[in-house]
């Protein structure tokens, strides 16, 4: 478990000691000191991050559920050089940056000593990589790989009101000739931006590992207040799928209909399915936030009350209104009380239900990093090209 704690333990300990024994300290072993190591500094279960520069204090903040997300830095006697050793499982994952407070002012800023970046909605963050972790080579482009098209479009909504943009994603070597699952992916724009969503399909289509399938990527206007609503599922059920089902040969049964999202996106999957029992076959939640607390839980505001209800109509009554169902939430994020807590009680409906856990948060790539379990699990391979 992550503990929280500052520890003494391997190459950051040996190398901060080093560093602590030398007296009168010479300047010249802070630079050679840095130049000779990468930061974050890991081995095992020991991560060592360091900031150099003049300030009041320096913190790391992090967004590990459990732990105080600011976790001050120790500044090494007669230099400006700050360091904190951390303890994490191996293969961890963590997005954070660094709190520098100076003159009494107090700035967050990606670590200048880690060139390692995520990217979400609201910019930057620095990201560790524990003993273990690699970014899965099935995540970046593959030149042998043939790319799908991504084609726009726009379709008029009555149930939500004024046009709605689509984004298509077609296989390569599409043919009208066969039939092809339909994949509808919440906060479409944002998986194709954060998650790399087009090289992730390009490469397992090309792998066979799924089939060709045709994807249709949304972009919402007011996703917290639409995605669990009775007009969101409407809009979906009964205005999206056909008119793709009319255009596109697709396979237009349950089997063939799946809803992808992550956070609040997973909730309008779950709730556009479950007002629409037997209508899709599959889903795919990645860290829903399936709050089932009482309705005006103020930690949670007015958002949510329409999701604890419909979670806690679900609770009242669980029942199959799906085919399988592939769930995944990381360790150190808070929701994962409420995504543990659901799996049995999907699976007490006798739904296929596969879930996974991640040493990782709330964020874009720990949702990328699970599509290669996901998605071959929901649509296995090539035997779901269907040809007329």
């Amino acid at each position: 478990m992550v503990t929280g704690k500052t520890v003494a333990s391997g190459a950051g300990r040996l190398a901060v000691q080093g560093l602590l024994q030398a007296r009168p300290l010479d300047p010249s072993a802070v630079d050679a000191f840095l130049a000779s190591h990468s930061f974050p500094l890991a081995e095992g279960t020991s991560c060592t991050f360091v900031y150099r520069g003049e300030a009041d204090s320096v913190a790391l903040r992090h967004w590990i559920f459990g732990l105080p997300s600011s976790q001050p830095l120790a500044r090494l006697p007669e230099t400006d050089l700050w360091y904190l050793i951390l303890e994490f499982p191996e293969e961890s994952r963590v997005e954070y940056k660094i709190e520098v407070t100076k003159n009494g002012m107090t700035r967050l800023i990606e670590d200048p000593l880690n060139p390692l970046r995520a990217h979400d909605p609201f910019g930057a963050n620095s990201v560790f990589h524990g003993s273990g972790y690699e970014i899965p080579e099935w995540t970046q482009p593959d030149p042998q790989a043939r790319p799908g098209v991504l084609k726009e479009m726009a379709l008029r909504s009555r149930f939500l009101g004024g046009n709605r943009r689509i984004t298509l994603y077609l296989p390569a070597r599409f043919r009208p000739t066969r039939r092809y699952p339909l994949l509808i992916v919440h906060d479409g724009g944002d998986y194709l931006r954060f998650s790399g969503l087009k090289a992730v399909l390009d490469n397992l289509i090309h792998r066979l590992e799924i089939p060709g399938m045709i994807v249709a990527l949304t972009h919402p206007e007011r996703r917290l207040e639409e995605y669990a609503g009775e007009e969101h599922t409407r809009y979906l059920t009964e205005e999206l799928v056909p008119r793709l089902e009319e255009e596109f040969p697709l396979i237009a049964t349950p089997r063939g209909r799946c809803l992808m999202g992550a956070s609040f996106g997973a909730v309008a999957s779950f709730s556009t399915a479950w007002r629409s029992p037997g209508f899709y076959g599959r889903l795919l939640l990645q860290s829903g936030s399936f709050a089932f607390s009482d309705v005006g839980d103020p930690q949670r505001g007015p958002l949510f009350d329409s999701v604890a209800g419909m979670i806690n109509s679900f609770r009242a009554n669980p029942f199959p209104f799906t085919e399988k169902i592939f769930l995944s939430c990381g360790v150190y994020e808070s929701l994962i009380y409420e995504n543990r807590s659901l799996v049995p009680l999907l699976q007490s409906t006798g739904l296929d239900v596969h879930y996974v856990e991640s040493k990782d948060g709330h964020n874009w790539e720990n949702w990328r990093d699970r599509l290669r379990k996901a998605l071959p699990w929901l649509f296995p391979g090539p035997l779901w090209m269907v040809y007329e």
